[in-house]
């Protein structure tokens, strides 16, 4: 199995709207590729305008927020290529793609890095901030994934939460759990 690296990636509209998006990047030699799913922004945007940038932070309310719809994080512009830093980010990489494999659920837009820079050091994640991410992967994949086994993951994920969640991490859990129970209330019975 292929690393792969959970990120806020950005891209550009054709009007050159910044669209932010929480996403893994798979690791390949000399590059990353970008699979989103369809249909997406972030597909629609590379598709237009093939640039990208990975923004590598420990800041995990912007990937609960992304997931229920706050989009206005703020960012910088990028310098090598057309796309945007996000603000408060501890690393980022400009990405240009190289070429793209179709495929009919999850395209692969192979990148070569262009740029990369380093603002901030890491001092690692907590297993709270751990466990947003795995939280945020599952809301991501509610209506793929089987109700049972996301309520299992989120019971023994939360138990990180309580021990060791600092004030953004409590908000970005409560954020999570309430886009998913949303998803249930709305969603029809099964069986």
């Amino acid at each position: 199995m292929p690393m792969i690296r959970e990120c806020i990636v950005t891209t550009l509209n054709e009007e050159g709207k910044v669209h932010i998006a929480p996403l893994g990047l798979i690791a390949e030699e000399g590059g990353w590729i970008i699979a989103p799913f369809r249909p997406s922004a972030t597909l629609d945007n590379l598709g237009v305008t093939p640039y990208a940038v990975a923004n590598f932070t420990d800041d995990v309310l912007v990937f609960a927020g992304c997931l229920v719809g706050r989009k206005d994080w703020p960012t910088r512009p990028s310098t090598h290529v057309p796309g945007a830093v996000l603000e408060g980010t501890l690393a980022h990489a400009e990405l240009a793609v190289g070429h793209v494999e179709e495929d009919e659920q999850r395209p692969r837009f192979h990148c070569r890095v262009v740029h990369e820079a380093s603002h901030a050091p890491f001092k690692g994640f907590n297993r709270a901030q751990n466990a947003v991410i795995e939280a945020a992967i599952l809301a991501s994949r509610v209506h793929m994934l089987p109700r049972e086994k996301i309520e299992r993951e989120l019971g023994y994920l939360q138990i990180a939460v309580e021990k060791t969640a600092g004030p953004r991490e409590h908000e970005a859990w409560r954020l999570l759990v309430e886009k998913i129970e949303d998803h249930y209330k709305h969603a029809p019975p099964s069986g």
